[in-house]
């Protein structure tokens, strides 16, 4: 099938139905995870973090695809490389994300939330960085821009996305580290947040 340059893959058959499954498949998947996972009681120290996460990956996702066949944009050369990437990225992000809900089990809440007998989780990925599942999720991000083959729409969603993430993790870590205290303290100088040995 011959491609038109400058009309993004994902309005492509068979592409399309590629990027559909695969998108359906792990946001799917976020949203049965998040059902579950409702903010527990007691005390709020989320500050809105989960609603600015929430609201910016929509509004992220909505500017995204309404950007994505802008023919100025568009990703021309190696479309179906940056394609690939991207759906790459988009399963490696929820992958990642499934993994670090096994590992933290009765630990992982919608909202910012520490138990009183909260300890500090270093199995699996927290063996590297501190928030393995927010990697992921902006790992999900980034490849949903990239398989739309357009750069703006990377970079609305990308940028947008890894906001909401930092100040999450501003607050979840002020929390942590006031309630669990200097077990904490040392695994935040042990690890980095997003990215192993480098940030």
């Amino acid at each position: 099938m011959i491609v038109d340059p400058v009309t993004p893959l994902v309005y492509v058959s068979p592409y399309a139905w590629i990027f559909w499954v695969v998108f359906i498949y792990c946001y799917g998947s976020e949203s049965a995870v998040m059902r579950r996972s409702r903010p527990t009681a007691g005390e709020q120290t989320d500050r809105g973090s989960m609603a600015l996460i929430l609201l910016a990956g929509m509004i992220g996702t909505l500017a995204a695809f309404a950007v994505a066949g802008m023919p100025a944009f568009i990703l021309q050369h190696g479309q179906k490389f940056w394609f690939t990437g991207g759906i790459a990225a988009l399963l490696a992000g929820s992958a990642l994300r499934r993994h670090c809900w096994r590992v933290l089990g009765q630990y992982f809440t919608g909202n910012v939330k520490v138990a009183s007998d909260q300890p500090v989780i270093q199995d699996g990925a927290y063996r590297w960085v501190r928030h393995p599942s927010y990697t992921g999720g902006m790992l999900m991000y980034l490849g949903t821009g990239l398989a739309m083959t357009n750069w703006l729409s990377v970079v609305i969603i990308a940028v947008l996305t890894s906001l909401a993430y930092v100040y999450r993790v501003h607050v979840e870590e002020r929390a942590l580290a006031g309630r669990i205290g200097t077990p904490y303290e040392d695994y935040m100088r042990r690890t980095k947040r997003f990215i192993p040995f480098v940030f």
